[in-house]
């Protein structure tokens, strides 16, 4: 395999953004519509129309248009749906309203946990229950295997999907006083029955860097490996920003914990929706002052410099392994190599 040429660094942090690199995740072309949320059966009356398409989600997975990740994300007919209908008014969470675009209509419809897709025979679950059945007629996969080969359309809406679904399953009571909520707004707000609270989808902001040192063709990255990463993986430096902390001390802050390295210049990149469970990864470009590592041995337990050549080496003979390409630690990364880098 050839080794891309990478491109020799001018010593200055870059100041454009990473508009120009493929971020699969931040693709939102989709209109979602914020203003008609709050029409009265939005959902149900979309449900009735035949322009309408639904994406299914299960456990964090879509459904596909065929049998791997390659078909990519089914949009399907309301009209195939008419089965699960009347089970999933029961509860309105399972019916989110996610935009619209020429003309289109978007919702998801989430299925229940037990609704197992995994297993033909489903311990305590009828087998003719509806969900039960639609979850074994379809293949399902994980958001990270699939937006690599979705355009920006499908990769938007997949996202917006899993990120919002992620949400519900996990605030179906109110954190003030435990009671039970319920959905409106087409599934972007939920209210406590007690107390009238309203409850919106959260985003937890975590900030990803690249750090940098030296100049010109002795210019280095450094790159670190988790603690529950597999063996050889290594990528960028990351963490949550913390209550009261600006972004750019967060970036400090966390190269400083996790591998004793003191930063300076720190100069914003671009950002990517992660919902794994609520994530927007806020990438940064930062340029250490000190080079000397001391890994923390709790979120990292290796960390390594790296020159563009030495890079290159180690993800060609393996000794390196790259995140994967629906990450934005990947772009990153790439974005200061100067080329595109080969795959494991």
């Amino acid at each position: 395999m050839t080794t891309p040429a990478p491109r020799p660094s001018s010593g200055t942090l870059p100041r454009t953004t990473l508009r120009d690199l493929p971020l699969p995740l931040d693709a939102a072309v989709l209109d979602r519509a914020a203003h008609r949320r709050g029409e009265p059966d939005l959902v149900r009356t979309l449900r009735g129309e035949a322009t309408t398409r639904v994406v299914l989600v299960h456990r964090g997975r879509l459904a596909l248009a065929g049998p791997g990740p390659t078909d990519g994300v089914a949009l399907l007919d309301p009209a195939a749906l008419a089965d699960v209908g009347a089970a999933a008014d029961e509860d309105q969470a399972r019916w989110l309203f996610l935009g619209e675009g020429d003309g289109v209509a978007y919702v998801a419809l989430v299925l229940p946990d037990d609704a197992d897709a995994d297993e033909v025979d489903i311990e305590g679950v009828d087998a003719s229950d509806p969900f039960a059945v639609l979850a074994r007629e379809r293949s399902w996969s994980g958001l990270r295997e699939l937006v690599g080969g979705l355009g920006a359309p499908l990769a938007g809406l997949a996202t917006e999907a899993v990120a919002l679904a992620a949400w519900h399953a996990n605030h179906t009571r109110c954190p003030r006083c435990g009671g039970r909520t319920t959905v409106e707004n087409g599934g972007w707000t939920r209210r406590c029955v007690a107390q009238g609270v309203e409850l919106y989808p959260r985003t937890d902001p975590a900030v990803i860097m690249t750090v940098v040192h030296g100049e010109g063709d002795d210019e280095r990255l450094l790159l670190g490996h988790a603690a529950h990463w597999p063996e050889r993986r290594f990528s960028t430096l990351a963490g949550y920003v913390e209550p009261g902390e600006s972004l750019e001390s967060a970036v400090r802050r966390e190269v400083a914990e996790e591998a004793g390295v003191v930063v300076g210049e720190v100069a914003y990149r671009g950002s990517q929706p992660w919902p794994f469970p609520a994530s927007l990864m806020l990438g940064f470009a930062a340029r250490a002052q000190t080079t000397e590592l001391h890994v923390d041995g709790v979120e990292l337990t290796d960390a390594r410099w790296f020159t563009r050549p030495e890079l290159a080496a180690a993800v060609r003979t393996g000794d390196v392994l790259l995140p994967g390409r629906a990450s934005i630690a990947r772009s990153l990364v790439e974005d200061w190599f100067g080329d595109r880098l080969p795959d494991a």
